[in-house]
């Protein structure tokens, strides 16, 4: 008898168990989560993330010698002419940037927008932000992993080869003439993307002038190569004004990286050159007072008030390369001044603020690009007619960023007057501008001043240097890629060369 009663009950529980185990899946569903997430939301979150990160601070300015820093620790690199390295070496930073947060979700957007006739326009800008992102990796480190990057979630591919970068830059040539042609303003137009809001016209100007650009950078390497590729992208269409210019957005929530540390920890440690200043006042360049700042008296980093400001060109004296925060300061009474916080400094009020956009590629530069390319006799037009152009763009430029920074059109009337193209110097002259124009973007001004030589830099003499020759050629890779992808990386050094500071990427011939 106790055998049924307790059959009848086990029977009951497990009755009731099974009705209660209905729904159990439903019951415990987030209602709210996403299922799927459009590919757009993933296409904006890598645009937004290839803004320059603050590294761009500690080597690339310093390089072209346009900012700079005395300091030394994490600040130390191409102020000294030294390598940074570590597992968070400024080395590694664009490396870093842009492989988790910008290439990882570009393939993404590629593999789920491929095939999909509705997604094409989206598809295809990804392939073009694809190509500048990686022209960015490949002319900061040389080879690098590119047909193979950003598969670890895809396919299972956590040690990616490294590709030659003449492969990569064959391969950019074919993704941005296939992407941009392809885009179709008859399509859906990804209005929900946050860069030009969907504005096929816009786009194809951009593919194009990221195409002018890859062209231009192969001037040295394969001069033949770089006419076509130029050629081509003229055809197709490049900016034609300041609205079209390929930004990073930024604001309070995703603030521009190096804003964000020049008006935080590093305020009182960034200064403008002596050489970028001299430059500027030597041709009476209206920029400067864009520019700069001066807390005229200032003997610490507090004194840096807004009473101390003082904005005009006549007092701006440049910090001179040599030195670091222990000579410094004889340097700054030799040169009559309070202390060394009382040189110059990028304007953190105005150019410098954290919501600024960061430029990626411009118009500004696309001309000066077209006037060189005119002067090579690579494509037509008046070399002076676009220098001309570049120069203005620029100086209207700024006032875009920020309305107090704004150039009056009567001061670019005279600055260009003052200061005419002469085509005996037409090169220098052109790149000279490229690298004013192109002030804030690292990457872009370390590359086109291996590419052309201009403008004509005097060594840093700081005595520590580290590198063999005069200048820094490359970026050494990260140091944690020794121990997550060490066969690969040692194969490209193997055929790329030693890696340090001195060993040039493929297009830097000498």
């Amino acid at each position: 008898m106790k055998k049924i009663i307790l059959s009848t009950v086990l029977i009951a529980l497990l009755t009731g168990i099974s009705s209660c185990d209905k729904g159990f899946d439903d019951l415990n569903v987030n209602p709210t989560a996403a299922t799927s997430l459009n590919p757009v939301f993933i296409f904006n979150n890598a645009m937004i993330n290839t803004a320059f990160p603050a590294s761009t601070l500690v080597f690339e300015e310093p390089i072209v010698q346009q900012m700079f820093s005395p300091n030394s620790g994490v600040l130390a690199g191409g102020n000294f002419n030294v390598d940074n390295r570590g597992p968070a070496g400024p080395n590694a930073a664009i490396w870093q940037q842009y492989y988790p947060n910008v290439v990882r979700y570009l393939v993404d957007v590629i593999a789920q927008t491929s095939g999909d006739a509705k997604r094409s326009n989206l598809y295809n800008m990804a392939r073009i932000w694809k190509a500048y992102t990686f022209m960015v990796l490949t002319d900061t480190y040389g080879d690098i992993p590119y047909s193979e990057a950003g598969l670890g979630y895809l396919k299972g591919n956590v040690t990616p080869k490294y590709d030659t970068q003449q492969s990569i830059y064959d391969d950019l040539i074919k993704e941005l003439t296939e992407a941009t042609a392809a885009l179709d303003a008859t399509k859906p137009t990804e209005a929900g993307e946050v860069t030009y809001g969907g504005d096929i016209a816009k786009w194809k100007r951009a593919g194009n002038s990221i195409l002018l650009r890859v062209g231009m950078r192969l001037s040295k390497v394969n001069p033949t190569l770089a006419q076509s590729t130029v050629q081509k992208a003229v055809a197709g269409g490049v900016m034609q004004a300041n609205t079209d210019n390929l930004t990073v957005r930024n604001d309070a929530n995703y603030k521009n990286p190096v804003g964000n540390i020049v008006n935080s920890t590093e305020a009182a440690n960034y200064y403008l050159t002596g050489y970028f200043v001299d430059y500027l006042k030597s041709t009476a360049d209206p920029r400067l007072a864009s520019i700069a700042v001066r807390y005229v008296g200032a003997k610490s980093g507090p004194e840096q008030t807004a009473a101390k400001a003082n904005r005009d060109p006549a007092v701006q004296i440049g910090m001179p390369l040599g030195y670091d925060n222990g000579t410094i300061p004889a340097r700054a009474l030799a040169d009559k001044l309070a202390s060394f916080y009382d040189y110059s400094q990028l304007d953190r009020n105005r150019l410098g603020r954290f919501d600024v956009p960061t430029y990626l590629v411009t118009y500004a530069q696309t001309q000066l690009l077209l006037a060189e390319a005119a002067q090579r006799g690579w494509t037509t037009g008046n070399a002076a007619d676009y220098y001309n152009a570049g120069v203005t763009a620029h100086m209207l430029q700024l006032g875009t960023t920020n309305a107090d920074a704004a150039v009056a059109p009567a001061a670019i009337t005279a600055y260009l007057a003052a200061n005419p193209y002469v085509a005996a110097k037409g090169l220098e002259q052109i790149n000279t501008q490229y690298w004013v124009a192109s002030f804030l973007n690292g990457p872009e001004v370390f590359a086109n001043f291996r590419r052309s030589g201009f403008p004509k830099l005097t060594p840093n003499p700081y005595p520590g240097k580290e590198i063999k020759g005069s200048f820094i050629n490359r970026l050494s890779y990260p140091d944690f890629e020794n121990s997550v992808n060490g066969a690969s990386r040692q194969a490209a050094i193997d055929r790329q060369g030693p890696d340090n500071l001195d060993t040039r990427v493929w297009w830097d011939k000498q």
